[in-house]
């Protein structure tokens, strides 16, 4: 086992490409950053004036404080809001440059949309530089594109009318931050009734040193519409703070179906302090897979609106903690209507000091009659210097509702390591199975390169966990 541990590539994720040659905007946040990103994109004046309102939020704005892990390590005044390689977006690989090209090879994006995707973005640092769809998505209506260049086409006031109203610049500190220099992102429109047979997929990579990423995605579902979306996030390690402050809003109509899996694999140095909301309508149904393995610190809990009567909503997740990184992740369901449902259910792993919080929140308003809601979190912890907490929070405003939790949090057994040793496995692979049995009912719902690249990770990050 330890042979095939060694023989996994540990350069899938920590190689790292030239800067030569490009754009990179002063460290620092001034309105004359904001006015620069605006104006290079030559946007509407109507998105001129919400980047000058955010930074003037954001500098009005406290840190976090009292919640969370420490973000001492995070200076803006060293972080760099926009890097970008000097060149287009493109509709073939073929021209894309052969540096960014390559990473995306490496990463095994190309491939993924020759296999089963209808359709991929690629970000690279601030900008896309390539987005695809296949011609028969296109033809059923499905939009997939850009999101700044939709700003500029027929869906431009569509974008207007949603973008920032999930995720108000008010919000916080990091959501004002991202409305003031948010840069690239996707924009995917579904036509009613209208079903997405293969996933679309968007791959962030944020390769410079120093450097932050804003991304911004925007779905809208329309009614009886269903899709799948993946996310998929990267970064080489540095010894400098990279920060990650994207912002993710979702719509999802009456009786649409959205699923939105996240696989996030950023580096050792990176603060991931993202922002994701849904609102779904009557009867739609909303689910969330997410699986947190990467950042120095996490801040993420996704969160969903239940508008409509009948409306679901399904959260699967998993993360992992290990040496150096201390993840706080989680999610939050508000239900304010009749037979709302929501069903939660996350592992987390935490090894070698790290430390895994989950943080759940169940909202059940008056108008939630007959509302239903389960949480279960389970924790394992692989040693006795790491650590594992669960923090649920139930505000249940309607006696006809029925809301549940249960958590558990352990360790790995001696005595299941002593019986599977004394069955002829090495100690090493026995625990190695223990977590890899532990994850399955979360890795299984994962698209299948993604089980196996979190499979892959598990027996990284196990080795060396022994005693």
């Amino acid at each position: 086992m330890t042979e095939q541990v060694n023989d996994i590539d540990r350069s899938l994720y920590d190689f790292t490409k030239s800067e030569e040659g490009y754009e990179r905007y002063a460290d620092g946040l001034t309105p004359q950053i904001v006015e620069a990103i605006s104006k290079k994109k030559d946007e509407p004046a109507w998105m001129l004036d919400l980047r000058m309102k955010s930074l003037e939020l954001y500098q009005k704005m406290d840190m976090p404080a009292n919640w969370g892990p420490a973000i001492d390590g995070l200076d803006m005044d060293h972080i760099s809001t926009y890097v970008a390689p000097k060149t287009k977006q493109a509709t073939t690989w073929d021209d894309v440059p052969e540096e960014v090209r390559d990473t995306f090879e490496r990463l095994g994006i190309p491939q993924a949309e020759r296999s089963y995707l209808a359709g991929v973005g690629a970000q690279y640092d601030s900008e896309l530089v390539y987005h695809n769809m296949q011609t028969t998505a296109a033809q059923m209506g499905v939009v997939y594109s850009g999101i700044e260049e939709a700003l500029h086409g027929e869906y431009a006031e569509l974008i207007k009318e949603h973008f920032m109203k999930l995720i108000p610049p008010h919000d916080h500190k990091f959501a004002a931050l991202h409305g003031a220099v948010w840069s690239g992102g996707s924009f995917v429109y579904v036509p009613k009734d209208v079903e997405v047979e293969f996933p679309l997929q968007s791959y962030f990579r944020l390769n410079a040193a120093g450097a932050g990423q804003f991304e911004h995605t925007l779905i809208i579902i329309e009614p009886g519409a269903k899709l799948h979306f993946i996310e998929g996030c990267s970064a080489p390690k540095y010894n400098v703070a990279n920060l990650h402050a994207g912002a993710v809003e979702l719509f999802v109509g009456k009786n649409a179906s959205l699923r939105y899996s996240t696989i996030e694999n950023w580096s050792k140095n990176m603060y991931n302090l993202n922002t994701k909301r849904a609102q779904v309508a009557e009867g739609g149904n909303m689910e969330w897979v997410s699986g947190s393995f990467g950042s120095h610190v996490g801040y993420l809990y996704p969160s969903t609106f239940l508008k409509g009567a009948g409306s679901t909503c399904e959260f699967t997740g998993i993360t992992f903690a290990g040496a150096t990184q201390n993840l706080d992740t989680g999610c939050k369901v508000i239900m304010s209507a009749p037979d709302t449902k929501a069903s939660i259910s996350t592992k987390s792993l935490s090894k070698g000091g790290g430390i895994s919080t989950f943080r759940s929140s169940i909202v059940v308003t008056p108008a939630a009659d007959r509302a239903k809601a389960t949480v279960s979190c389970a924790s394992l912890m692989l040693d006795d210097i790491s650590r594992s907490d669960t923090i649920p929070a139930m505000d249940v405003r309607n006696a006809t509702a029925s809301v549940g939790h249960e958590a558990t949090i352990g360790r790995i057994s001696d005595d299941t390591i002593l019986y599977l040793m004394s069955r002829g496995i090495p100690e090493e692979e026995a625990r190695t199975m223990i977590v890899n049995g532990f994850a399955n009912p979360i890795s299984k719902e994962l698209p299948l390169e993604y089980a196996v690249e979190m499979n892959n990770l598990i027996k990284l990050e196990m080795e060396g966990a022994i005693g």
